[in-house]
């Protein structure tokens, strides 16, 4: 069936996530390869020191970001798009929507890249002996409460933004197992919230004060891939897509974070498996046999969309200061009347990096625009510093961003192949990151110093593994698709990875040992990244 059939027949499958710095919409056909997309710009702001988008932000980039789509649609095969076999809504992990009884939103949405939970999420790591990081939907609720903020006895529904947009679509109050694991930790074997540690936490709250509710009652429900989560309502159809040709009905499957997403898209669902996104944050996860030996503050314990247990290695800033950068040099180029977009001047800056000294030749960055858990900072402060003897070229410049973006996540996978003693013999890489082939990719095996595998399909990320996770629901419905009786690995390996090419870069010697160097002096200079903090008002 050619691709313009295939959309008129209502049998492309529609994934959509919510990045931090752009919604993307992704449309696959039955080989699951992408067949068109629609995108929208948006950025976070800083309110009342609360990083945050505002409701009118969410639905009016879901909204342009889908007519983007359909007009993509429309120009490539004439057509309009009404059905689909079923849609996944994604979005940024963790963060704090809570909702009273009438369903009003009760504060400003506070996105991960808040740390302003360290009394609560230490209080809460302490009582259960699992780490609870800053921007976990619990820390936030606990930090609320402690703090005996006003909204907290209307509270009645907490989620996340991917659960709250599935949410109005469908009317139903789920949440993957995935994105889950970021508000509340997850016992894998019951494939829900863990029942010891709610209970714990439950006491907890009860002993700051009497607010009518429980915390299990406010949690959405929690589902599994595979799991069929609702359809697109009236209502939802209307919200998705003002112009009324959506048709309501479609299916819609449990809503995942951007971790599950990017443990989709890159294959990397099994035991024993890893992958890495990088963007404008970055994380690494790595799928695990067991549990490890302790707690550590640098690691997160959550899971894959089927509910396997995996260590995370979450550092929120990443490639933000090198984009900065990046603008500094294109408004150079307007002054001396040279016009790039930003395919061309990303590209052109990425190898150049490649240029540079293996150890970027005396230089060093911190690209922290918020604050780094990792390495201890409660707020960002983008630093660039360099000894007078450097060599202080245009190719160190961006060679020391690249690196700096990967130092704090260089930090806790060391704790994790060092420490925990776990074992990585590839990465899958995702993201924007990758996008330049060979740069970032070269990059991140020397960081790492392990193999990193891209794929051809590494640049649409998340949107397309929200939409691989919806294909998965239909292909397992019971209606004799190819997916029926297969685990979400067997069903990604033999439907949709069998034969797909891409690239394995081997770790350079000499760039690993560059870049070991490297950290040595970010690691040594962190004190003056936490001046800078303290200081620069």
């Amino acid at each position: 069936m050619d691709k313009k059939t295939w959309i008129q027949s209502g049998k492309a499958v529609l994934g959509i996530e919510f990045g931090s710095t752009r919604i993307k919409a992704v449309l696959i056909d039955g080989e699951h390869m992408p067949i068109a997309s629609g995108s929208h710009q948006w950025e976070n702001r800083l309110e009342d020191g609360i990083w945050t988008y505002s409701l009118e932000d969410i639905w009016k980039g879901l909204q342009d970001c889908y007519r983007d789509l359909a007009e993509d649609v429309r120009k490539q095969y004439g057509v309009e798009l009404t059905r689909a076999a079923a849609i996944g809504i994604s979005a940024m992990m963790h963060g704090y929507m809570v909702f009273d009884s009438e369903d009003n939103l009760l504060v400003s949405f506070r996105t991960w890249r808040n740390t302003i939970t360290g009394q609560a999420a230490e209080e809460l790591s302490r009582l259960l002996q699992f780490n609870i990081p800053e921007r976990w939907s619990i820390a936030h609720l606990y930090q609320a409460v402690l703090k005996g903020e006003p909204h907290v006895p209307s509270i009645t529904y907490m989620t996340t933004l991917a659960g709250y947009i599935h949410w109005k679509l469908t009317g139903r109050k789920v949440l993957g197992v995935g994105d889950a694991s970021g508000m509340f930790p997850i016992d894998s074997g019951a494939g829900t919230f863990d029942a010891e540690m709610l209970e714990k936490t439950e006491q907890a709250i009860a002993g700051q004060g009497d607010y009518g509710w429980r915390l299990g009652d406010i949690l959405p429900r929690v589902l599994s891939a595979g799991q069929e989560a609702g359809v697109l309502t009236e209502e939802g159809a209307a919200l998705l897509d003002p112009s009324g040709r959506l048709q309501a009905g479609i299916p819609l499957c449990p809503p995942e974070g951007d971790a599950g997403t990017g443990m989709a898209a890159t294959n990397s669902v099994a035991v024993h498996t890893g992958n890495v996104s990088a963007g404008t944050s970055v994380f690494a996860m790595v799928v695990l046999d067991k549990a490890l030996n302790r707690p550590h503050r640098e690691i997160d314990m959550v899971t894959t969309p089927d509910g396997k247990p995996v260590a995370m290695v979450h550092v929120n800033n990443c490639t933000s200061d090198f984009n900065a950068w990046a603008g500094l040099f294109r408004e150079f180029a307007g002054c001396v009347g040279v016009e790039m977009d930003d395919n061309e001047l990303f590209s052109m800056l990425y190898r150049k990096a490649l240029e540079g000294d293996a150890d970027c030749g005396g230089l060093l960055s911190y690209g922290y625009l918020s604050g780094e858990p990792i390495t201890g900072m409660t707020e960002g402060r983008p630093l660039f510093v360099r000894l007078p003897d450097g060599n202080f070229t245009l190719a160190n410049v961006m060679r020391t961003h690249l690196y700096s973006a990967l130092g704090a996540l260089k930090i806790g996978m060391d704790i994790l192949t060092k420490e925990e003693h776990v074992t990585l013999e590839k990465l899958l890489g995702h993201g924007g990151f990758f996008k330049t082939p060979g740069v970032g990719q070269r990059i991140m095996a020397a960081a790492m110093n392990t193999a990193v595998s891209v794929m051809e399909t590494a640049g649409e990320g998340g949107p397309w593994g929200m939409a691989l996770l919806a294909a998965y629901m239909v292909s397992v419905s019971g209606n004799g698709g190819d997916g029926e009786g297969k685990s979400l690995p067997e069903y990604l390996n033999s439907q949709v990875f069998a034969g797909a090419s891409g690239s394995c870069m081997e770790p350079d010697a000499e760039d690993a040992a560059g870049f070991e160097a490297f950290l040595a002096r970010y690691r040594a200079c962190l004190p003056a990244e936490r001046a800078a903090v303290e200081n620069l008002r």
